[in-house]
């Protein structure tokens, strides 16, 4: 199921009709708060959440702490954390300029859309295999282990701990017992 939320939406029911712009820690915490509400709304099953920065004109550093990462921290790699996933549209350079600042700073990763660009792409806190293996998948749609192993040419066992990894950092999904990037299936 893929749930859609628009940030300025959420921004002019939960703070002004008058603004576009996410500045100020209260106003982030405002609009976490209202997708936290969204969120608990939907039914609970694995569920890609689109959070659309479209029509958002300024996201200053705190309010991407607030929104982004700390609501990716609900959910990411902890047993027993919600299974939810998120992909984040509408991201222009200023936006990804905050954004990534707060992932660096937590040690997060996410998987954006870029204004005008269809591609999904990851942001934030990645090594070098996690993002190679999460490229393999993007590019091939839903693969397993060995299909991963075979693409990026890493070894079986190396390519199921990747797909690992990148699974409970909420990277990809696991779908009809293999791994899909997301936003490779919209």
């Amino acid at each position: 199921m893929i749930h859609h939320i628009d940030v300025h939406t959420v921004l002019q029911r939960c703070v002004c009709d008058l603004y576009s712009n996410l500045v100020t820690r209260p106003t982030g915490v405002a609009v976490r708060t209202g997708i936290e509400q969204l969120l608990a709304a939907a039914p609970r099953q694995p569920t890609l959440t689109v959070i659309d920065f479209s029509n958002v004109g300024l996201l200053d550093y705190s309010c991407a702490d607030e929104i982004v990462a700390k609501l990716l921290l609900q959910y990411v790699g902890e047993a027993g954390a919600p299974e939810g996933y998120f992909l984040f549209r509408g991201i222009n350079d200023a936006h990804a300029d905050a954004i990534e600042a707060v992932l660096e700073r937590h040690g997060l990763a996410l998987v954006a859309q870029r204004v005008g660009d269809a591609r999904v792409h990851l942001l934030g806190v990645v090594d070098d295999g996690e993002r190679l293996a999460w490229e393999a998948i993007a590019d091939r749609g839903l693969v397993s282990s060995a299909e991963l192993a075979t693409a990026a040419c890493f070894p079986v066992a190396d390519a199921a701990q990747l797909l690992d990894a990148l699974y409970r950092r909420r990277l990809v999904m696991q779908l009809d017992g293999g791994y899909v990037a997301l936003g490779g299936m919209q």
